[in-house]
């Protein structure tokens, strides 16, 4: 028996109606499907009844990756990967219209949901991404303006994925317990962008410096960003207001100025 390790953020997922319930999003019958922190097999024996076109496992444990190529050695469709996802160059290994899942650990999510919209290439070479979220993380990527789960996350969320479908899913459905409730999140990449950020890196700096205040308005943080004559071309931007009662569209327009010389 493998024992979760606290180190790795490991919950691992033992409810069969919800891994169903997961997988029912998306066609899994040949099509190429990756999946990230598979840890001992639970959702991948789901995944395999659907008879898929191959199957790449990223798996960061070197134990739980070990006995998933010893569990799975004759199946050639299969890879198994012992990395971890933050370093994996997973833009090229992703096939053409490839689905991506996930059961994310709760202290890197968000990392590694940056990491896709961070693509080089886009549209990408992915169709669907189905991750799980702590509940409280969940909520701040789909927020939408002006709520008050509005913000940084969101903004660059929103800039290159469309939200399908969402659930939650209860603590008791892992092992061991997590102390949280957890969030299934179905997105999909947008085909058009009608901004042109040439760097995602750059929204999330334009976002990380208007946020860092977040109770104070923009007037004094803008000015870090953008010139006076810059700030003058947005016509909806309005420099007293807060961060969160600013739209991302502005946010966009915002980039997009900033990475004029």
């Amino acid at each position: 028996m493998i024992f979760a390790k606290k180190s790795l953020g490991q919950n691992f997922l033992i409810d069969k109606n919800i891994v169903k319930k997961i997988l029912n999003l998306i066609e899994i019958k040949n099509k190429n499907i990756i999946e990230i922190g598979p840890g001992e097999g639970a959702v991948t024996e789901e995944i395999l009844k659907r008879k898929p076109k191959s199957l790449i496992l990223i798996e960061k444990d070197y134990n739980l990756s070990k006995k998933l190529k010893k569990k799975f050695f004759k199946d050639k469709f299969i890879k198994v990967y012992n990395s971890d996802i933050l370093k994996f160059d997973i833009e090229n290994c992703c096939n053409q219209n490839s689905n991506i899942i996930g059961n994310l650990p709760y202290n890197i999510s968000s990392q590694i949901l940056v990491k896709f919209i961070k693509f080089k290439k886009w549209p990408p070479k992915f169709r669907n991404l189905i991750f799980m979220f702590q509940k409280e993380l969940g909520q701040k990527i789909i927020g939408t303006f002006p709520s008050a789960n509005y913000g940084r996350l969101s903004i660059l969320s929103n800039y290159r994925l469309n939200i399908l479908r969402k659930f939650f899913v209860s603590s008791n459905c892992f092992f061991p317990r997590p102390n949280v409730t957890s969030m299934v999140i179905h997105f999909q990449p947008k085909k058009k962008i009608f901004f042109n950020i040439n760097k995602i890196s750059n929204l999330e700096k334009v976002t990380n410096i208007l946020f860092s205040t977040k109770r104070k308005m923009i007037n004094k943080n803008i000015k870090k960003i953008l010139s006076n004559d810059k700030i003058k071309k947005i016509i909806d931007l309005k420099i007293n207001l807060r961060p969160s009662e600013i739209k991302p569209e502005i946010y966009y327009k915002i980039t997009e100025l900033f990475e004029k010389k």
